[in-house]
């Protein structure tokens, strides 16, 4: 848990009331949001159960949303071949081992939103969502820069198959370029959300990523396969227009390239969006253009508390490299099985995940309101229920593994060999998720 950051006498950490136009005398802020006194009060009052479920569950949506970004590439390309499938499996270690290391700072910007929130400072909450906002954004554009210009040399040092290195290698740089050129937007999304938690607000960002997804979604197959097998005239059996549509433009899509087009146009509609309600709407803490100046007092503040974080989240990061690294010393359908495996773990591990950042907010607000019994029951209560709901979801891994890996290849070259490596890989996995549970707690926590 950690301790409520404090800042000397002569270094206010916030504007004086008639500095920046943002409070009164009082401490009240100008203007209020979706988070207003009701859900705060229920956090460090009353019952913890309520609060925990009400945090959570938007939470568990929104995670469920970003794993639908994944899913939605995966089953797309999943008809494309079973190669773009691996490619995408050895793409996503490298890009989250960046997006890890802006992550820590972006939960140490939540933490810091949410101790000010739960001691009635939304002065200084605003304040730290303009440094976060800043200090992230600079961090991603340096993240970005870097990962495009060292995504191939860093896979040609990978030890791999031979079929491996001439046919998923190349199809994973491809990806990976666009995506770290569209790093901001990634980043963008996970700030606002992150700072809209500490507030205690978590619907907001579960609306905005509900239009950011149907976006992914919708422009997935186009730009995968333009109008040549496009999955969604093929389902809706729309065979005459998409001919059509081909004879005319000619156009075929971009491939795996285009999966990654598809996913940085989303991201930076959810980005603007988000920016725009932070900025401009009132929604959230008190929050203005002018705090986005760069103050070392925050700055310092956010290092602090996300250096940890961004330590712990690396390692996880470089784990999943290091794996990696050895699973591509294998045929295609077995990168490809740890891919889909992988993409199934992320959506198994949604109520854990939820639990977890509602946790967060939970310790934070009741640290900041000076209530640490109640901030540690929280974190018991989170644990017990995060235990017993992935041991149910445990036992549904192991009793039904082959019709859900299945539900992700299409009929492609590899694709029983594929499904067998996965069903093995999610039944190991499966011993795994009980203590997950527990974990991803103790994490937020």
């Amino acid at each position: 848990m950690s301790d409520r950051p404090s800042h000397s006498d002569d270094e206010p950490a916030v504007p004086d009331e008639d500095g920046d136009g943002r409070g009164d005398a009082d401490g009240d802020p100008v203007g209020e949001g979706v988070a207003d006194d009701e859900p705060r009060e229920s956090i460090t009052e009353g019952s913890l159960v309520w609060p925990l479920f009400h945090l959570a569950w938007p939470i568990v949506v929104i995670q469920l949303l970003q794993v639908t970004y994944n899913i939605a590439d995966t089953l797309y390309l999943g008809r494309l071949s079973a190669d773009a499938v691996g490619a995408l499996s050895l793409a996503f270690p490298l890009v989250f081992l960046l997006i890890a290391v802006a992550g820590g700072f972006t939960t140490a910007g939540a933490i810091l939103v949410a101790q000010y929130t739960g001691a009635e400072g939304d002065e200084s909450a605003g304040l730290v969502v303009g440094q976060t906002v800043t200090f992230v954004g600079f961090l991603s554009i340096v993240l970005g820069i870097a990962g495009y210009f060292y995504t191939r040399p860093a896979l040609s040092i990978l030890p791999s198959d031979p079929d491996t290195s001439a046919d998923v290698i190349p199809l994973a740089a491809d990806y990976m370029e666009i995506i770290f050129l569209g790093m901001p937007f990634l980043f963008g999304f996970f700030v606002f959300s992150a700072l809209m938690r500490g507030y205690g607000d978590t619907r907001t960002p579960m609306y905005v990523m509900v239009v950011s997804v149907f976006a992914n979604v919708l422009l997935d197959p186009f730009f995968i396969f333009g109008f040549d097998g496009n999955p969604l005239f093929t389902w809706a059996g729309l065979f005459d227009l998409e001919a059509s549509l081909l004879s005319a433009t000619g156009f075929a899509g971009f491939g795996i390239e285009g999966a990654a087009f598809a996913t940085i146009i989303a991201r930076g509609g959810g980005t603007a969006i988000g920016l725009y309600l932070l900025f401009a709407s009132g929604v959230g803490p008190a929050v203005q253009f002018s705090h986005l100046r760069p103050d070392l007092s925050f700055i310092e503040d956010i290092i602090r508390l996300g250096t940890p974080s961004m330590v712990e989240q690396s390692t996880s990061a470089l784990a999943m490299v290091t794996l990696t690294a050895m699973v591509v010393t294998f045929a295609p359908p077995v990168v490809a099985a740890y891919g889909l495996g992988n993409r199934i773990i992320s959506l198994v591990f949604l109520p854990a995940m939820g639990l977890g950042r509602a946790v967060d907010t939970m310790v934070g607000q009741n640290l900041g309101a000076a209530r640490a019994d109640r901030a540690e029951r929280s974190v018991w209560l989170a644990a017990s229920t995060g235990a017993g709901v992935m041991l149910l979801v445990a036992v549904v891994a192991v009793l039904f593994p082959e019709p859900i890996v299945s539900v992700f290849l299409g009929d492609v070259p590899n694709a029983p060999e594929t499904i067998e490596n996965g069903v093995n890989y999610l039944r190991v996995r499966s011993t795994e998720f009980a203590f997950i549970g527990i974990t991803q707690v103790m994490l937020g926590a």
